[in-house]
């Protein structure tokens, strides 16, 4: 059995908005301001993850999310970074919706779960900076 993977995560302070648009619309310009930003692109959906306050009223979005980020970089031989996250807030009932960038990992929770999610956490062994 591996050593399971041991984080640090920092809370990000601003509320997300994660926003499904036609697969074919253009990248917005609202969406691209603030610190985090995530947009895919598949051939049903463009999505993006940013600020809630940029979200334009007529957009398709689920609002209120919280993010916490993973402390990178992250070496990508590591394995079981995105379960060692994933169990310990499946195990208290926390819906997430994960990314990855190049460098770490983000998990988005909803905002009424975020100190579930954080107690969850470090239960497990993590370190969370909120």
């Amino acid at each position: 059995m591996s050593p399971r993977a041991l984080l640090t995560l920092t809370v990000l302070p601003e509320r997300y908005a994660i926003c499904r648009l036609d697969a074919h619309a253009d990248g917005p310009q609202w969406a691209a301001r603030g610190q985090f930003v995530s947009i895919s692109r598949t051939p049903d959906e463009l999505s993006i993850v940013c600020l809630e306050a940029n979200v334009p009223a007529d957009v398709a979005h689920a609002p209120g999310w919280r993010i916490l980020k993973c402390e990178g970089p992250l070496d990508y031989a590591l394995a079981g970074i995105m379960a060692s996250l994933a169990e310990p807030l499946a195990d208290v009932g926390v819906p997430i919706f994960p990314i990855a960038t190049h460098d770490t990992d983000y998990i988005l929770v909803k905002e009424q779960h975020l100190e579930t999610a954080i107690n969850a956490l470090t239960g497990y062994g993590h370190a969370v900076r909120a």
